[in-house]
Parts: structure tokens; sequence; C-alpha cells
């Protein structure tokens, strides 16, 4: 779901905490080494996600904040704040081309540019990888 975050709304914080959780106390934030990412360059997006970045004409930047059942992915267009709210059975994490990822839930995509010297990214997305696999529950062929 995209939403907006620019104002205090109780509605949307209950929406996003339904999706993907409360945000990770300070003693997990520290025991997982960190659950953001970097400034991350967005190359490409849905025609939804585009449709807002376009209305101006700065860099198109994003990071990505990790919960316990799911990501928060965060980028601004104008004044406005917005999060695309991914949960993990729905998140499709790819490494296509050379320097890109793309980042998939339903008809909502980002792709973001990193490069070979960016290790940073990188591990980042690895540990998503490596949180997904460790608390998604079993499916029935798991069994």
């Amino acid at each position: 779901m995209l939403l907006n975050v620019s104002y205090n709304n109780p509605e949307v914080k209950r929406k996003i905490t339904e999706a993907v959780g409360p945000p990770f106390t300070l003693r997990e934030r520290i025991k997982m080494r960190g659950i953001g990412s970097s400034k991350l360059f967005i190359t490409t997006t849905s025609i939804e996600i585009h449709n807002l970045l376009v209305l101006d004409s700065y860099v198109n930047t994003c990071n990505i904040e990790m919960r316990p059942n799911g990501i928060i992915v965060g980028f601004r267009s104008l004044l406005e704040s917005f999060a695309l709210i991914i949960p993990y059975y729905k998140l499709n994490l790819y490494k296509g081309k050379a320097e890109e990822y793309s980042i998939y839930k339903d008809q909502y995509f980002i792709k973001i540019r990193a490069k070979a010297k960016d290790k940073a990214t990188h591990n980042f997305m690895k540990k998503i990888l490596d949180y997904k696999a460790a608390h998604l529950p079993l499916g029935p062929e798991d069994l």
C-alpha cells in the first residue's frame, strides 16, 4: 500500500503497524547492527510512484526501513513524504542488472542503483533477504 506519511495521522500509523509490525526496539536495532538503509538512488518505478516523483525536479532517492513483518520504502515528492508498505510475504527482491536491485509488491515496483563498490547497499539487501527467510512462517509445501 502506498501512503502519504507527511503528517502525524494515527490512522496511517495503525495501518502501517498492522501491515509490517511495530518498529524494532533499541536493543533489537543494536543487535541487528541497524535496520535502515543509506540513501538509495531510484532508477525506475511503477506508474503510480512515477507520477508522484515527476512532480519535482530533484534527484529521486529513497530509503528502506526494516520492520518485524516487512519493510517500508520511503521517498519524498515536493514537500510530501510517501511510504510503500511491503509485508515480507508480498516482497519480491531481485538483483536484475549488474548494478540494480528491484523491489516488487503486487503492481508497485522500485528499482534502485547499487554500484559494485557500494558494499553497504549490497549488505543491506542481503540482510533483508536473510531476515525474510528466517522469519516467514512455513508453508504447506514445507511440512
